[in-house]
């Protein structure tokens, strides 16, 4: 599978692997901040998600397969890697089965646990989004309105909207394929999976997705050098409610 991905800059290569629903381009705008630190950052997207190759299988084994074969196929010996959410997952995963490849490792707002599926609601609205006539995004806003009441999280979920013919909007991901595969989301790190190089875990306050001493210990059973920052104030999408502050924690620990 040859991964779509988004190249900004010159430098040491940084990977960036969005979250669940999302694509690279959610994180443009900070790659052009990383970019200007001297780094070639990857806005990747991962199968099923934005413009990469879709296919009926899905798991975060797969997910790391993907990336591997990306950095052989754009002849990358290692990169840094940084992860969101499904992305945080998939780079944890990939750092402890390529440690040779990773030059530095960011997992943003997720732990190596088990997680129960919760994007049912959110699912079903894309459902019908999908199932609906779109010929605009005032359209499509108002079909999503029904499940999400969330004006952010609405408006992150209609990036992947796109013109598949002149008056008819269409979603990217392959949402089938997501939803049959929905408890591979929440699948926890191996038991048996250690990454022993220095890590940095970037948490929001307002998020319960890395929760108290249980976490942390977790964290650090799997990432033995890893170090936990919370940024005040931030919910789960950390690095777009406190931007700032987000690119000055990951800016401080790469340089």
């Amino acid at each position: 599978m040859k991964l779509h991905s988004k190249i900004i800059g010159e430098g040491t290569p940084l990977f960036i692997l969005h979250g669940f629903l999302g694509m690279g381009d959610n994180w443009k705008t900070l790659a052009k901040e990383f970019a200007e630190l001297g780094f070639e950052v990857h806005l990747i997207d991962q199968r099923n998600h934005g413009r990469s190759p879709h296919a009926n299988e899905f798991s975060y084994e797969l997910m790391a397969e993907d990336i591997n074969n990306y950095m052989q196929q754009n002849e990358i010996p290692e990169a840094i890697l940084l992860g969101h959410s499904m992305g945080g997952k998939n780079v944890m995963l990939f750092a402890s089965k390529y440690p040779e490849k990773v030059d530095d490792l960011i997992v943003v707002d997720i732990a190596p646990k088990y997680y129960k599926p919760h994007h049912q609601t959110i699912l079903e609205g894309l459902t019908k989004l999908n199932e609906s006539q779109l010929d605009s995004r005032g359209k499509a806003d108002e079909v999503l309105k029904e499940y999400i009441s969330e004006w952010g999280i609405r408006q992150f979920l209609l990036k992947n909207l796109y013109w598949k013919e002149k008056n008819q909007l269409s979603l990217r991901m392959n949402l089938e394929a997501l939803k049959n595969n929905i408890d591979e989301i929440g699948k926890p790190l191996p038991e048996n999976a250690v990454f022993e190089a220095s890590t940095l875990f970037i948490s929001g306050s307002n998020s319960n997705y890395i929760q108290g001493e249980q976490d942390k210990e977790l964290i650090r059973k799997h990432f033995p050098k890893a170090q936990v920052v919370t940024i005040k104030g931030a919910g789960h999408w950390v690095h777009a409610e406190k931007k700032e502050e987000f690119f000055t924690t990951v800016k401080k620990y790469l340089t």
